[in-house]
C-alpha cells in the first residue's frame, strides 16, 4: 500500500502492481485537459504509471511506451490521451515538428516521459510527476 506524507504528495510505491493502481486513481480524478509531465530516470515506473492512467480514464487497450513512435494517442475513454515520450529528441524544435501544437489544441491529456527535457514547451495547466528510484520502491512526488 502506498504511503502518503500529508501536505507535501509524496508517496512511497512499493511495486509495478501499486504504481499502476496509483496511475489509475489519478487517471479517475482527472476532468480536464492537463499536460502531466512524468519525470525520472529509466526503469522508474513512467509507463507503468500511464498505463493505470490510461485505465482510470476509460481507456480499455493497450498502453505502451512510446520511445520510438516519440507519441501515442488513445482515444475511448473520458478525454483523449496523448502519450509522449521526449527521452529521443534532442531540442524542443523537434518536438514542435512532431505536431506538438496541434497536440495542445485538441483539449486532451498530454502525459509526458521525460518533460523535463523541455520544460518550456509545457502549457499554462501542467501538473509534474517526479519520481525516485529507492531500491525497489518509488518515491513519488505530484505537484500541481
Amino acid at each position: 500500500m502506498h504511503r502518503q506524507q500529508e501536505g507535501h504528495g509524496l508517496r512511497i510505491i512499493a511495486d509495478v502492481a501499486e504504481m499502476e493502481k496509483w496511475g489509475e486513481e489519478t487517471g479517475k480524478s482527472i476532468d480536464d485537459p492537463v499536460l502531466i509531465a512524468l519525470i525520472g530516470p529509466m526503469g522508474a515506473g513512467k509507463t507503468h504509471f500511464a498505463k493505470g492512467f490510461a485505465r482510470g480514464l476509460g481507456y480499455r487497450h493497450e498502453v505502451s511506451s512510446p520511445t520510438f513512435a516519440l507519441v501515442h494517442e488513445y482515444r475511448g475513454g473520458r478525454l483523449p490521451i496523448f502519450h509522449f515520450d521526449f527521452h529521443r529528441l534532442s531540442s524542443a524544435s523537434e518536438v514542435l515538428s512532431i505536431g506538438w501544437d496541434d497536440y495542445l489544441d485538441q483539449q486532451g491529456i498530454l502525459l509526458v516521459e521525460w518533460a523535463d527535457l523541455f520544460p518550456e514547451l509545457w502549457p499554462e495547466k501542467s501538473h509534474s510527476i517526479l519520481i525516485e528510484i529507492d531500491g525497489n520502491s518509488r518515491k513519488v512526488l505530484y505537484q500541481k
